[in-house]
């Protein structure tokens, strides 16, 4: 399992640890990875994540996954949360179609 967040795209990096004399050491930077239950209003269910605590943050501030998911460019997103985009897409569609059956 990679150190990537699934909403974010936040992965690994590296760097320099310089030390008091200018030593330069290589060192990893890693994200603040949680494994969350996310709920999904559109599809009425919990979905589990591996999210950075940035974009667990950036969901709550944008409303809610189906929200965040929404604005959120493909690019970024994992490859689950490409499938979970688009199923929440064709589920949005599809109920102002039942309401107007009704």
């Amino acid at each position: 399992m990679s150190r990537r967040c699934e909403l974010t795209g936040k992965a690994v990096l590296t760097g320099n640890k310089v030390s008091h004399s200018n030593h330069k050491t290589r060192r990893t930077f890693r994200p603040n990875l949680l494994q969350v239950s996310l709920i999904s209003e559109a599809l009425g269910r919990s979905v589990r994540l591996k999210v950075s605590a940035n974009a667990l943050r950036s969901v709550e501030h944008r409303g809610g996954l189906d929200a965040f998911l929404a604005k959120a460019s493909e690019l970024e997103l994992s490859q689950n949360a490409r499938d979970l985009k688009r199923k929440i897409a064709k589920a949005g569609s599809a109920e102002p179609q039942q309401a107007a059956a009704s």
